[in-house]
C-alpha cells in the first residue's frame, strides 16, 4: 500500500477501483479467481491507488481470491466491502486486507422500504461496525448508499457519527445516477464545508453522467473517485477507470503519474474476462477514437495530429487509423496505398 500511503500524505487525488467488486456486480458478469488476481496485478501496475477487491462474508471462491489477492504485495491498498454489522468486517479482516468499506444505506427511501427500520438503526450499527473496524487498525471507508437522495441533513450527521467513530472518509454514493454536475458540485461542497471530511465519488452512469459528477466533486473538494475499468458495474454502470484518469490529466491537468500506456490492454483484457466487448465509440480505448475517414479530418490529423486529437494515441497503447471509405480526401488515399509500397500520383488519387 505504499502508493496509497504517499498519495494520503501529499494529498493528492486517489483512484479507488471496484472492478472486482461493483464491476463484477454487473448482471451476468463472473470473473474466474486466475481473472481477479491478474485484474488486480494489472489494475497496480497502471497506478491505481485503492483495489476493491470483493466481498469476503460471500465466502468460498470469493473470499479466497481477496485473500490472495492481499497476499501479492502490491503498491495499491486492497479493501474489502462490508454491510455494516461486525461479522462481515471479521471476514475482511481474515483476508488480511488494509481497508475496508462499511456500507449502509442513508436514504429515508432506503431505510423505509429495503432496511424497514429507522435512521437511529443505521446510525447505531454503521458507528459500531466502524469502531470496530478502527480498532483493528484498518483504514476504514463508510458509504452512504443512495446519499445523492439522502437529506442533506441527515447526510451531514452520518458523515459526523462516522467520523467521529474513527472512519477515514466517506464515501459519496449516486446509487441511482440521478445527480448532474452542478448539484454535484453544491452537495459535496457543502459536505465538506459542514464536516472537514476526506471525500470519495461513487458515481453511476444512468443517464450518462457518472464521469462528469465524478469530476464535479473533485472540484468541489473531493480526493477519491471510485471507478471501474470500462465502467462495468451495476444497470447502466460507473465511472470509468481510463476517462476520469485522461479526463483529469487532460482537460483539468493533473498527471497522477499513471501508466497510461497500458489502458488499452487493461480494457481489453477486463472486456474478455466479462464478456462485454468494448464497443467502437468507447471513449478513450474505442476502435474509433484515434480512426480518421473525412478527407478534411485525415487531412488535418496527418499534417498535425492536434488538430483532431487532444492526446497521441499512444498515450493509452492505441495507434491511430486512417479508414478509406465514402468520405476520405485524395492524401488519405495516397498514404494509404503507400502502406503497401505503392506510390500513387495526384491523378490516380483523385481517380479513385
Amino acid at each position: 500500500m505504499k502508493r496509497f500511503n504517499e498519495g494520503l500524505e501529499k494529498g493528492s487525488i486517489m483512484l479507488v477501483d471496484t472492478t472486482l467488486r461493483d464491476g463484477e456486480q454487473t448482471a451476468g458478469v463472473v470473473f474466474s479467481n486466475r481473472e481477479k488476481l491478474r485484474i488486480a496485478k494489472m489494475l497496480d501496475h497502471v497506478g491505481v491507488h485503492q483495489i476493491e477487491a470483493g466481498i469476503p462474508v460471500m465466502g468460498g471462491d470469493e473470499k479466497e481470491a481477496i485473500r490472495q489477492i492481499a497476499s501479492l504485495g502490491l503498491q495499491a491498498s486492497i479493501m474489502a466491502w462490508n454491510r455494516a454489522n461486525v461479522n462481515d468486517v471479521r471476514h475482511s479482516l481474515d483476508c488480511g486486507v488494509d481497508a475496508v468499506a462499511v456500507s449502509i444505506s442513508s436514504s429515508d427511501i432506503h431505510i423505509k422500504h429495503k432496511l424497514r427500520t429507522s435512521r437511529e438503526w443505521v446510525l447505531e450499527n454503521m458507528t459500531k461496525a466502524v469502531e470496530y473496524a478502527k480498532n483493528e487498525g484498518v483504514y476504514v471507508s463508510v458509504n452512504a448508499e443512495d446519499a445523492s437522495r439522502t437529506e442533506l441533513d441527515f447526510l451531514i450527521r452520518f458523515a459526523r457519527e462516522a467520523q467521529a467513530a474513527g472512519a477515514d472518509r466517506l464515501r459519496y454514493c449516486d446509487t441511482i445516477g440521478v445527480l448532474e454536475p452542478f448539484r454535484t458540485y453544491e452537495v459535496i461542497g457543502r459536505i465538506i464545508d459542514a464536516t472537514g471530511m476526506e471525500i470519495e465519488m461513487h458515481t453511476h452512469n444512468d443517464f450518462g453522467m457518472a464521469t462528469a459528477n465524478a469530476l464535479a466533486g473533485i472540484k468541489a473538494g473531493a480526493r477519491f473517485i471510485g471507478v471501474t475499468v470500462n465502467g462495468l458495474g451495476e444497470r447502466a454502470g460507473n465511472a470509468a477507470l481510463e476517462e476520469v484518469a485522461m479526463a483529469l490529466k487532460f482537460v483539468y491537468g493533473m498527471n497522477l503519474g499513471m501508466n497510461t500506456k497500458d489502458f488499452l490492454n487493461l480494457c481489453e483484457y477486463v472486456a474478455r474476462a466479462s464478456g462485454r466487448t468494448l464497443y467502437p465509440g468507447k471513449p478513450i480505448v474505442g476502435s474509433n477514437t484515434f480512426a480518421h475517414e473525412s478527407g478534411i479530418h485525415a487531412d488535418g490529423v496527418l499534417k498535425f495530429p492536434g488538430t483532431y486529437e487532444i492526446f497521441s494515441p499512444e498515450e493509452v497503447g492505441a495507434q491511430r487509423q486512417i479508414i478509406i471509405g465514402k468520405h476520405s480526401g485524395s492524401k488519405a488515399v495516397k498514404m494509404k496505398f503507400v502502406e503497401y509500397g505503392i506510390d500513387l500520383s495526384n491523378e490516380e488519387a483523385n481517380d479513385i
